[in-house]
């Protein structure tokens, strides 16, 4: 075996609001980097993952990925987790012609559209739609259907693309935008842009946050008493361990996406085995206990890496992308085919972008690790309640993932116990 090992090189934000976040990343990778260290590394070398905080700031991350090329002499690159570790990347990735596999950006190519641009997120080929299109269907269904929507998000990168998803889907629904705000990532006291909300009085708020400023968000709807129909859509952080436990029953009520939870269809091979390890190491990492957010994709993310570089026998750039457009690869989150723009899956009705949908509804069912309710319903009939004496058609195959209201928490489909995934905050 070589000396030398094949280096791999990129930024995570392991300090500053994202830091949880990125420490899963971060974890579910050493965890894949010592797998395949294990069984001997690959093209007959070790693997060494060099990873530098970007301190969840955009503006060190093109001075970081020209250090890793220019200075560490990295073999390879990677995308980082989310839009703010990714995009501002991507100008000198392309001048360069390199090969990335990003992590959770959500729509970074859709301005560059570079071909050897791939990405780990299942939401299809139209990510800014895909991410909340569960979110304003179960919307749609109330009855009286809701008029007003008002927008709050985070002022950074990753809001703008499910904002325009936010403000097409709308469109098609035909709610009324009645205000459209941003707050800095600085704040910590957000109730002042709640209390601007109260007058309004929406229908639907739809949030874009990350972790610390979506408790942030649900503290102050509680303490100003704003009561809209639905809330939630695109929050990165009630998806994460710690933040459940600090907000506890504030979840409630609260529709918002997940990408994966240990519920039987979603056990894929090698899963169990990773987020067993995963969650035993979390704890001294600074990670998110659970992880079921960010640590699947990420070590996905590198199984895609460790298949093209065994499938090609290359380290070269060119070789990697074109193997990575043509082929299906295993990972713990299923089989992964990347489509255009170099997004997860081709179709709704693959395998992979079945999973690209997350809503809440209520339900009972037995809990799992995370002290949620978890059930598995009928992939026959595609049924699901939305309401006492409401019943949402939902088209067959899609896959659910529900954070529920107590209000909602008695309405249960009538056929039989198997149909659509569903996730309860107890």
């Amino acid at each position: 075996m070589s000396e030398q090992p094949i280096r791999i090189g990129y930024c995570l934000s392991l300090t500053g609001p994202l830091a949880s976040n990125g420490k899963t990343a971060r974890l579910a990778h050493q965890i894949w980097e010592n797998d395949v260290n294990r069984k001997g590394g690959l093209l007959g070398r070790k693997l060494q993952m060099v990873c530098i905080d970007d301190e969840t700031n955009p503006k060190l991350v093109p001075e970081i990925y020209k250090r890793l090329l220019d200075d560490e002499k990295v073999d390879l690159l990677v995308g980082g987790y989310g839009d703010n570790s990714v995009s501002p990347a991507m100008p000198l990735i392309i001048e360069r012609n390199r090969y990335l596999v990003a992590l959770m950006a959500l729509a970074v190519n859709a301005s560059f559209d570079y071909s050897n641009y791939f990405v780990m997120i299942p939401a299809g080929p139209r990510p800014s739609e895909a991410l909340t299109e569960g979110f304003f269907e179960l919307a749609a269904k109330q009855s009286p259907k809701p008029e007003s929507m008002a927008i709050l998000a985070a002022d950074a990168p990753f809001s703008k693309s499910p904002v325009q998803g936010a403000k097409t889907h709308a469109d098609k629904h035909g709610f009324k935008v009645v205000s459209d705000a941003r707050y800095p990532l600085s704040a910590t006291d957000l109730a002042p842009f709640i209390r601007e909300l109260k007058p309004i009085n929406p229908d639907i708020l739809f949030l874009c946050s990350y972790l610390n400023d979506s408790a942030g968000l649900l503290h102050a709807i509680n303490e100003v008493g704003l009561e809209p129909k639905i809330v939630g859509g695109a929050m990165i952080g009630p998806q994460n361990g710690s933040i459940k436990e600090q907000l506890g029953p504030l979840l409630n009520g609260l529709v918002n996406y997940e990408y994966w939870l240990p519920v039987p269809k979603m056990m894929y091979p090698g899963i169990a085995q990773t987020m067993a390890e995963y969650q035993s190491l979390a704890p001294n990492a600074g990670a998110d206990p659970l992880g079921y957010y960010v640590a699947p994709q990420a070590y996905a993310q590198m199984q895609v890496v460790e298949q093209a570089i065994n499938g090609t026998g290359s380290l070269d750039d060119a070789r990697l992308a074109q193997f990575t457009r043509d082929s299906s690869f295993k990972t713990v989150v299923g089989d992964v085919k990347f489509g255009n723009g170099g997004g997860r899956g081709s179709r709704p009705s693959s395998p992979i972008s079945e999973h690209q949908e997350r809503r809440s509804v209520g339900v009972q069912g037995r809990k799992d690790a995370s002290g949620c309710l978890a059930v598995e319903p009928c992939l026959r009939c595609a049924h699901l309640p939305v309401r006492k004496g409401e019943t949402e058609r939902l088209r067959p195959g899609r896959e659910l993932i529900a954070v529920a209201a107590n209000s909602m928490r008695n309405s249960l489909c009538k056929r039989p116990p198997e149909t659509a995934r569903r996730r309860v905050l107890s």
